[in-house]
């Protein structure tokens, strides 16, 4: 893929698509070919399947490959799909990798190994993310989300990688530091913001796009964000961003998947309940939840 036709696919909002469930906890296709309806004519880039907020770990492998499937087929003209891989075993990414390429997914985005944390070393992950980039039927991109498999990837580790020529770059998810990997933004390689909570600045130092839990509920101020970042336009995009930031808290923040589900509901989506073992939110929470939003303006 040249440098124009990538920066393409990912200069834009991503929404790290919610599994809906229903009140049995069983996956809501229906609602969610709703909300991908809705995500369509929403502006945004594309799609993050399979990610956190889609609540990856709690889903049976069928499961992720029928929502996959469904993300891919219900997408809007040109969005793009990045198919999120959570495994420890190689092995299984490889195979997900594979058969996330057979239905229609255009990126495979890679989490590190967590369950042996402690031998995941710069060389044991360079080998794990070359061999399976030499191998991907799938551009990758890699995932630093420390919060969710407690390894973080160092500035050295993604500078070695980000001259392979089938990883396309990177979401960085962690609570600081992505202007350590901003320096490796190129042509071949770019990274993208995991966070609504430095979206903007991220955009200011270079990153092209982002994949935010906030544009599960509210797309059109992320996609805000996201045009102050692309217009370098620091006198809208400032306070916009500690708005976002404040909103941001109160839902994910504080409650985490959760959270969005039901702030998904308070935006006019479909987000359901979570899986065991999470908790939906309490009615106090909700209430105090859609006091808040109202608060900032995001309610009608």
């Amino acid at each position: 893929m040249d440098s124009a036709a990538l920066r393409k696919r990912l200069a834009g909002v991503f929404v790290p698509i919610s599994t809906p469930f229903g009140g049995d906890e069983e996956v809501d296709y229906g609602a969610l070919r709703f909300n991908l309806e809705r995500y369509a004519a929403s502006g945004v880039l594309g799609h993050l399947a399979l990610g956190s907020n889609g609540e990856n770990r709690s889903l049976t492998e069928d499961e992720k490959l029928r929502v996959l499937e469904t993300i891919v087929r219900h997408k809007g003209a040109g969005q793009v799909v990045m198919a999120g891989a959570t495994y420890d075993a190689q092995r299984d990414t490889e195979r997900f990798l594979k058969q996330a390429a057979d239905l229609g997914a255009d990126f495979g985005l890679v989490l590190s190994p967590g369950y042996f944390r402690k031998q995941m070393t710069d060389e044991v992950l360079y080998r794990y993310f070359s061999t399976l980039a030499d191998e991907s039927p799938l551009p990758l991109l890699l995932y630093n989300a420390p919060g969710f498999c407690g390894v973080t990837l160092s500035p050295a580790l993604v500078g070695r990688l980000a001259g392979h020529p089938n990883i396309a770059g990177m979401k960085d998810s962690a609570s600081s530091g992505i202007e350590n990997f901003l320096p490796f933004e190129s042509g071949a390689f770019h990274v993208l913001a995991g966070s609504a909570n430095f979206f903007f600045p991220a955009m200011l130092g270079g990153s092209i796009g982002g994949t935010v839990s906030l544009a599960n509920s509210f797309p059109k101020i992320a996609l805000e964000l996201f045009e102050c970042g692309a217009r370098r336009d620091e006198a809208r995009g400032v306070p916009l961003q500690e708005k976002v930031t404040r909103v941001n808290q109160a839902i994910s923040g504080s409650h985490g998947v959760a959270g969005v589900k039901a702030a998904m509901k308070l935006g006019g989506f479909r987000g359901g309940i979570p899986r065991r073992p999470l908790l939906p939110l309490t009615a106090e929470q909700f209430e105090s939840l859609r006091a808040t939003l109202a608060a900032e303006g995001l309610l009608e």
